[in-house]
This record gives structure tokens, sequence and C-alpha cells, in this order.
């Protein structure tokens, strides 16, 4: 049973701006470690002997067929007595969580704001744009169940929602992203030192960074580049600059700034874009405009990287895509099954990479073995809730008169 659990939530490092926790704090946020860890893993798995058991059966005999789609199985489980307790559990961990972790923050909140004032102030590394509006998609709905979604804040230059976010995320995980939350960032490092050895981009761009648990170990890994992050939400960007300086990392600027227009960068302007978890976060409108401003200001011969969940292809069973689905009805993420629908392929081809410049890759995350050991199963995927994910990228093809030269 003890392989199963997860670490302690001690393990979480305690980086400068991080939100200092009391014994009461930190034993309700352990708590929702194992109890995510618990209700995604052991109990989640019922989920399937529940659909095969009882629901399926049932649809054969009433409609004389399986179901065709996620859709009509969700219609179905949504009635089964297993399913709706267990969602009710997951969704309320994540209620939890949140509370949990905005009381923490608030708690300390006049040193948290005074903390991240002094280190941006000095590192120079934030530039907030109040012109910058919200997109509508992420003002409709509280992402997460984070009050106020990202960019909200309590009083005006605060840190909340950052600091929120940070608090809680290991609790989120069940502690799967490591000491400092970022085994997804430090993942694509790995991958990418381990494909391009050698290579040393100059210039990295992050879009929908939040508080830079991705960003930075990317600014950490190539530590001679320029690392830019940027989001709408200046509440987070507040929190992650002043992180990342706690950490000592440098080389990266956090900028309140719209994926769907970076007209402040010239083309061909990146050697590397980058978005982690960020797609299923936009509507259906915006996605296309966000990576077609990528490729633009991406240089040929640079690499474009999106990491994400695996999309709801013919090969995935429709069970599969059912579970993964779980967060777009539950868990506020509205254009998450939307997202997951489309091809990623004819996405990108549309955005301007052709299919044979374009690759896709399983991704998990890189944490401390001694701390976060590895799972004697090896870590299966479990419909979305492990720390382990695709990547969706490209290799952006020099124009054909150089390529002629």
């Amino acid at each position: 049973m003890t392989k199963d659990l997860p670490p302690p939530y001690t393990a979480l490092a305690r980086h400068p701006m991080m939100p200092r926790t009391r014994h009461d704090e930190a034993a309700r946020l352990n708590f929702l470690t194992h109890f995510n860890r618990y209700v995604s893993g052991t109990l989640g798995r019922g989920n399937q002997l529940a659909y095969e058991s009882r629901v399926l059966p049932a649809f054969r005999a009433e409609h004389g067929r399986d179901p065709v789609d996620r859709h009509e199985i969700r219609d179905e489980m949504n009635r089964d007595p297993f399913h709706r307790t267990w969602s009710a559990l997951k969704r309320n961990s994540m209620e939890m969580r949140q509370m949990n972790g905005r009381q923490t923050v608030l708690r300390q909140l006049d040193e948290l704001d005074a903390l991240a004032r002094q280190f941006n102030e000095h590192s120079g590394q934030l530039e907030l744009d109040p012109a910058i509006a919200q997109p509508y998609y992420q003002t409709c709905v509280d992402i997460h169940c984070q009050p106020g979604g990202y960019h909200s804040e309590e009083r005006p230059g605060d840190v909340t929602v950052g600091a929120n976010y940070d608090v809680g995320l290991f609790a989120t995980t069940g502690g799967a992203l490591g000491g400092l939350n970022d085994g997804g960032g430090q993942a694509v490092v790995a991958w990418v030192k381990a494909n391009r050895p050698g290579w040393s981009p100059r210039r990295i761009l992050d879009i929908g960074c939040t508080i830079g648990h991705n960003a930075v170990p990317i600014a950490q890994g190539y530590p001679e580049a320029e690392v830019i992050a940027i989001d709408t939400a200046g509440a987070s960007l507040r929190y992650g600059a002043a992180r990342a300086a706690g950490l000592g990392v440098t080389n990266i600027r956090f900028v309140q700034a719209d994926g769907e227009d970076l007209s402040r960068f010239p083309d061909n302007h990146f050697d590397w874009v980058q978005t982690t978890m960020f797609l299923h976060e936009l509507s259906a409108a915006s996605m296309p405009r966000i990576l077609a401003e990528a490729w633009r200001v991406l240089k040929p011969g640079g690499l474009m990287l999106h990491v994400e969940q695996p999309q709801y292809g013919p090969d995935m069973p429709l069970f599969e895509q059912f579970m993964r689905d779980w967060d777009a009805f539950n868990n506020n993420e509205p254009f998450w099954s939307a997202m997951h629908g489309v091809s990623m392929t004819e996405v990108m081809q549309d955005a301007g990479f052709s299919p044979e410049e374009q690759f896709s890759i399983g991704v998990r995350a890189v944490v401390d073995p001694t701390i976060f050991p590895p799972s004697p199963d090896g870590g299966q995927e479990d419909y979305g809730r492990a720390a382990i994910w695709n990547a969706y990228g490209a290799w952006k093809a020099a124009p054909a008169q150089e390529m002629a030269a």
C-alpha cells in the first residue's frame, strides 16, 4: 500500500515567495495530496467496473447497440451511483484545495505582497500593461474552481491568485510534479537536450505562463537564452516574476501580453515557442490565432512545442475519452472537450506547419527520484491525472530560397 502513497506535503520546496503553512494548513494540504491520489487512482478504477458491469449492459438493453461517442457514455454514467459519488468527491477535493490555499495566502497577504514588490522592483523582470484586456473566455468562469480565476485581485497589485496556485498545486497533482511543481518544464528541457544536443537557442517564448512553473526550468536549462514568459493575467505574473527572482533565475522576463497579438515581436524572432497545458484553456476562435502568431514569430529551424493531454483520436477507446473529458464538465474547464476533439496535425497545419514538419511525443515529469521515487508499475497513464502528457511539436522549415541556397 505504501508504494502508492505520494510524498508528504513537507517535500514541497520552500523558495522565498512560497506562502508559509502553519501546522493545520500543511496537514489539510497533506490530506488533500493523499486524497487526490486515492480518488484518482484506487477509486477511479471503479468507474470502468461500473461502466462494464452496469452502465454498458443497460445501454445495450435499451438501445440495442453500443454508445457511439463519449457524450452518450457521459449521459449514462452521470446516472450511475458510483460515478456520481466519485465525481462529487473529486470536485469537492478541488474546492477544498482552493479554499485551504486561499485561506493560507490571505492570512499572510501583506507580507507576500511586500516581498513580491521588493523582488520585482529590484529584478526588473516584470513588465505589466494595464491596457491588456482579459479574454472573455477567461473571465466567464473560475478556471479550476479558483475564485476569480487566475487574473483577479483582492486589492490592486496583490499576488493572491499566484500564491494560491503555487501553494496548492502539490496537493492537486498528488505531489507528482516535484518539489517546485516544475516537473513538466524539466521534462521538456530533458527532451530537447536529448534530441538536439548542443543546441543553443537565443530567444525562447512561453505563452500562457501563469506563474512560470514550466518557463523557469527552461530558463534554468538554457541560462544563455533570453526567456520571455507571457500571460494576460497580471496578478499571476506579479507572483511569477517574484518567484523566479527568489529562485535566482535572472534570464527570464514576465510580460503581460495576449498571445493573439504578438505584434511587439518581429517575424522570425524566437528560436523556440512553447506552451504547457495551455491550449485547452483557449476558445475555438482564439487557439488558431495564437498558433498563427506563434508560427510568425518563430525562426526558420526553430522549435514549436505544445505540451497537452492526448487528442481524442479514433484509436482512443470511447470510455477513455469520456474519462478524460471529466474536467470539461466538472472542473471548470469549458474548452477542454472541444480542444481535445480536434486534430492537432490539422490545427498546426492551418497555423503554417506542414505535416512533414510536425511530430508528437510522450513527456513524463522529471522529478527528484530520491524524494519522488518512480511508481513500481511505471506510473501508467490514468486518464489525465498522472504527470504524463503528449507534446505536439514542429521544427519550422526554412523558406525554399534559403534551402536552395
